[in-house]
């Protein structure tokens, strides 16, 4: 188990240009991360617009993610999700021989598998690869969600399945799922209750917030898996706002427009179908971003 991610981790944007790919812009994001303590990037999930990514761009975020850091403590804990099992798989095994520490897959979206679909589908692909595996569930995005106790037959089938993201954003199914699975790897998925679900024994977060402030994501983790709890509430107190207004749109819509504010990425684009947000909104989230202290920020 030591070998397991725990701590802070970034669901990374992708940013893009003309187009395409920013690869610069990537690579210096990834920095900016590992120079803030945080413990793993997580290149191409759902934040990372992987929906709209030909193959292609999937695996080349993975591969510069690596290489970016290659010889520091941050770790790579990439994303290889889709509805189709066969096309995760192929991802999955793509980032294995990379390098990646470990793996996130997101629940199949739209075909809504049922409990029995869901367990073939995640042990099919964590079977392909060696990699520690995490499930994620986010029924918000998906339309399906992965019940406690297919997550226990996958923990305890799967040698290599050792946790989920769980964004259902539920406190009750955290407790659920360490009450059935002490053991397992229970990651906040909804960044405005990062602390309590580490405060009930989760052991790590994965953070859209994190792009913009990594800082004070990565102090909020560590001083909670420390069990300082006054320090970790006071940081997600503290992060409340900004919490809240980066999901005033459909995710990464907000993060991406926020990081263009704090000029940390030099172009405000997106994929079809997401579009920049409104006039209102993007005031909104400016209005609040002067709240806090943005590293690196232009």
């Amino acid at each position: 188990m030591s070998n397991y991610i725990t701590g802070a981790t970034t669901a990374l944007i992708t940013p893009l240009k003309n187009g395409t790919l920013d690869e610069a812009t990537y690579a210096s994001l990834i920095q900016r991360q590992i120079d803030n303590d945080i413990d793993a990037v997580c290149p191409v999930g759902t934040t990372g617009e992987s929906a709209t990514l030909s193959h292609n761009e999937h695996k080349r975020c993975i591969e510069i993610a690596v290489e970016i850091c290659k010889g520091t403590n941050t770790k790579v804990l990439a994303g290889a999700g889709s509805n189709a099992t066969h096309e995760a798989i192929d991802i999955a095994k793509h980032a294995q021989s990379c390098g990646v520490d470990a793996l996130f897959s997101v629940s199949p979206y739209y075909n809504k598998p049922s409990q029995e679909g869901l367990y073939q589908h995640y042990k099919a692909i964590a079977s392909a690869v060696e990699v520690p595996f995490m499930l994620y569930n986010v029924p918000g995005r998906t339309g399906v969600d992965i019940l406690s106790d297919t997550v226990k037959r996958l923990f305890y089938d799967v040698p290599n399945i050792m946790g989920i993201k769980e964004a259902t954003g539920s406190i009750e199914r955290t407790v659920d799922l360490l009450a059935k699975i002490p053991e397992l790897y229970v990651f906040s998925g909804e960044d405005a209750i990062d602390f309590p679900i580490m405060a009930i024994g989760g052991k790590g977060i994965t953070s859209v917030t994190a792009n913009l402030l990594p800082d004070m994501k990565a102090k909020l983790a560590h001083a909670a898996l420390k069990g300082d709890f006054v320090t970790a509430k006071a940081l997600n107190d503290e992060l409340y706002d900004i919490n809240k207004v980066l999901f005033c749109e459909s995710n990464p819509i907000p993060i991406k427009a926020a990081m263009y504010i704090a000029g940390l990425i030099d172009t405000l684009e997106y994929r079809l179908p997401l579009l920049a947000p409104s006039v209102e909104n993007m005031r909104k989230i400016e209005e609040v971003m002067k709240k806090y202290t943005i590293v690196g920020a232009k």
